[in-house]
């Protein structure tokens, strides 16, 4: 009996370490991703398992739209505890907003500043120069004023804070898994910088960011307005791939937080629509 059940007992554990350790692999995959996205994208602490390159970041791109969730978290539990000490809606939104803003570090709104002062250039070496200027010029000003004004103007016009929080968190997580794709489609504008060194992420991470920002969007809305916001922040970072294309050769890491806050107004548009 031992030489007749032996093998087969044998070949049961090798079955179950072998899936234990595919387990462990896919927890330890997306914990680092999730640390490393976190890194970048946040100023919070997050820690990853050294060593960490630049390198990494295309990698982890399938966690954008998580990172996303959480800085949405942060601003839309900071513009609803505004709402609980009876502020004007404008001010719960503006609150909820510099709190977003606080905790990405600003990082895609100097993007979007940056690609704005450098599409008014002649001609791309200037263009690139322009946007690689720590200073900040006219467009970009209007660019931030335009934007971080209309996102509060939208999120004071819910009917309740609930709903502007909720809008808020989605806004943010879907507009941060559409950049994968971007960075999938296009190449680097520079031999060097952000851009260049994050690294494209495969089809297949860009294909899970972005299903991950779907379940998002069908979670946090009824199904006719997450349809209409996924179409909407997807137009729009088509847009600003079309004009990185067109003005620049491809895409920088200016680039990206532009689309990243193209596409977050594209979906808060999208929720007032539906909220009116």
């Amino acid at each position: 009996m031992t030489f007749l059940y032996g093998p087969i007992l044998y070949h049961r554990r090798v079955e179950h370490e072998t899936e234990q350790s595919s387990i462990q692999r896919f927890f330890t995959g997306w914990g680092r991703d999730l640390a490393v996205a976190g890194a970048f994208l946040t100023r919070l602490p997050f820690k990853p398992t050294a060593p960490v390159a630049m390198a990494d970041l295309g990698p982890a791109a399938r966690a954008f739209p998580l990172i996303g969730l959480l800085i949405g978290a942060v601003g839309g539990g900071a513009l609803w505890l505004g709402a609980q000490i009876n502020l004007h809606p404008m001010a719960c939104a503006i609150i909820g907003l510099a709190a977003a803003a606080w905790t990405s570090g600003a990082l895609h709104e100097d993007g979007l500043a940056d690609f704005a002062d450098g599409l008014g250039a002649r001609d791309r070496a200037r263009r690139l120069e322009i946007m690689r200027d720590s200073r900040i010029g006219t467009f970009g000003v209007l660019a931030l004023i335009f934007t971080v004004g209309l996102k509060a103007t939208i999120l004071a016009g819910f009917l309740g804070p609930g709903l502007s929080a909720v809008a808020l968190l989605a806004a943010a997580a879907i507009s941060r898994g559409a950049v994968p794709m971007l960075m999938h489609s296009l190449t680097a504008a520079r031999s060097d910088g952000l851009g260049r060194d994050a690294g494209r992420p495969g089809s297949a991470t860009a294909g899970i960011a972005m299903g991950i920002s779907l379940l998002i969007a069908f979670v946090c809305f009824n199904w006719q307005p997450a349809v209409l916001a996924l179409l909407m922040a997807a137009c729009a970072v088509v847009m600003v791939g079309w004009l990185a294309h067109r003005r620049l050769g491809g895409y920088t890491g200016d680039v990206l937080g532009a689309a990243q806050q193209a596409a977050e107004v594209a979906v808060l548009m999208a929720a007032g629509v539906y909220a009116s």
